[in-house]
């Protein structure tokens, strides 16, 4: 095997060490999903479900107005930096949420956690760190956290209230976001961007925003995270309407999340090779379409929800780790943090629409009216989809 189809050790390294510090942003996201509401309705206003889901909310929508302007800081000031102030945000914002004694300063912690968005940077400091045939595999490693932390977050939050309640999982997600600051000081190697000129802000945005391939990846992350939010409005009560009780639920997912895992490999260890990048690309996109077309005749059937959340969860890997892998390639060099802050923005935007628009089509129309909005927005990508280019640079040499 060349020494060029494997990851040296720097790649790998700092592929794993960013991974995590990734997986810990999605881990603050999610952990609180399953305990949040019942634990809300001790504190003063928790009882206001508006109030329960601005509180969740809040984290997604302060990630999606500040990721673009952490990715030009990062341009222009380097990587680490703002990786660093980042982490600090967030471990504040954990605190508050952590000592908050009513509702109000509940969601006063997640717009601050929020407001620590480093994804962009992240990604772009992957980018720097690694080879074009090999970045693949790193943003894969990226992508899975999604999964994993999502898993992680169904089978841990219960067990973790009982143990520490939820301030003390507050405070834990707090911790463990000042542990990354060391884990970033001492184990990530330095690999500085090029700062951009003075000035080029906003003509690197304008550059990125009009470019349109760059445009067809953006549709992709937005529909990709709003039909993953929508989804698990239905879900749950399917898997409910199917006999599996709400505490059981994780004895389904984590399974799911595992074999697709596994599943998602082959496409991923192949997308060094453009012609079959973007052939598993269209492919992955299809499945997502195809598995939304019959998701409302699913309920009912344990088995048959299983299957449908397997082959959700497979394209669904596929293309997390496809997409900011042509982000970082599409990009141009100067302005990957900002290129990546518009693709993250743009991403926490999907989170929040898909939520909120699944509740209220949800409510009124059922799991039909779902699959439809999960449709529209999957025709609209495939078709998209079918004028992607691949840099001839991902060509694996």
């Amino acid at each position: 095997m060349s020494s060029r189809s494997k990851m040296t050790p720097l790649e790998l390294r700092g592929s794993i060490g960013l991974s995590g510090i990734f997986g810990l942003r999605l881990l603050g996201m999610f952990v609180i999903l399953p305990v949040f509401a019942i634990y809300a309705e001790r504190l003063p206003g928790g009882t206001d479900l508006t109030l329960v889901g601005i509180a969740i909310g809040a984290y997604g929508l302060t990630q999606a107005m500040l990721q673009i302007p952490f990715g030009w800081w990062s341009d222009r000031f380097g990587r680490k930096p703002v990786v660093y102030v980042g982490l600090v945000i967030f471990a504040i914002g954990s605190f508050v949420a952590a000592l908050a004694p009513d509702i109000y300063f509940v969601i006063l912690g997640r717009i601050l956690q929020g407001a620590g968005a480093i994804s962009a940077a992240v990604i772009a400091m992957t980018a720097d760190l690694t080879r074009e045939e090999q970045r693949a595999k790193a943003m894969a490693m990226i992508g899975s956290t999604i999964g994993a932390s999502f898993a992680l977050s169904l089978v841990a939050a219960p067990w973790l209230d009982r143990m520490i309640g939820v301030p003390g999982i507050f405070a834990l997600t707090g911790v463990l976001a000042l542990v990354a600051i060391v884990v970033m000081w001492r184990y990530i190697p330095d690999a500085p961007a090029k700062p951009p000129a003075p000035g080029r802000a906003l003509k690197d945005f304008w550059q990125v925003l009009m470019d349109p391939q760059l445009a067809r990846l953006n549709w992709g992350i937005f529909a990709l995270h709003a039909v993953l939010m929508a989804m698990f409005i239905v879900v749950p009560f399917s898997l409910r309407d199917a006999g599996l009780a709400v505490g059981e639920h994780w004895k389904v997912y984590l399974p799911v999340i595992l074999g697709s895992f596994v599943l998602m490999l082959p496409p991923v260890m192949q997308a060094g090779n453009p012609v079959l990048l973007r052939r598993w690309f269209v492919a992955a996109v299809m499945l997502l379409l195809a598995g939304h077309v019959a998701l409302p005749w699913l309920s009912g059937n344990l088995w048959l929800v299983a299957l449908f959340l397997l082959l959700f969860f497979v394209p669904f890997n596929v293309l997390e780790a496809m997409l900011p892998t042509l982000t970082t390639r599409l990009a141009p060099a100067h302005a990957k943090g900002t290129a990546l802050g518009l693709y993250s923005s743009i991403q926490f935007f999907g989170t929040f629409f898909g939520a909120a628009a699944g509740g209220i089509i949800y409510k009124h129309w059922g799991a039909a009216g779902v699959s439809a909005l999960d449709t529209v927005l999957l025709v609209i990508w495939l078709i998209l989809a079918f004028g992607m280019r691949v840099p001839p640079s991902a060509v694996r040499t």
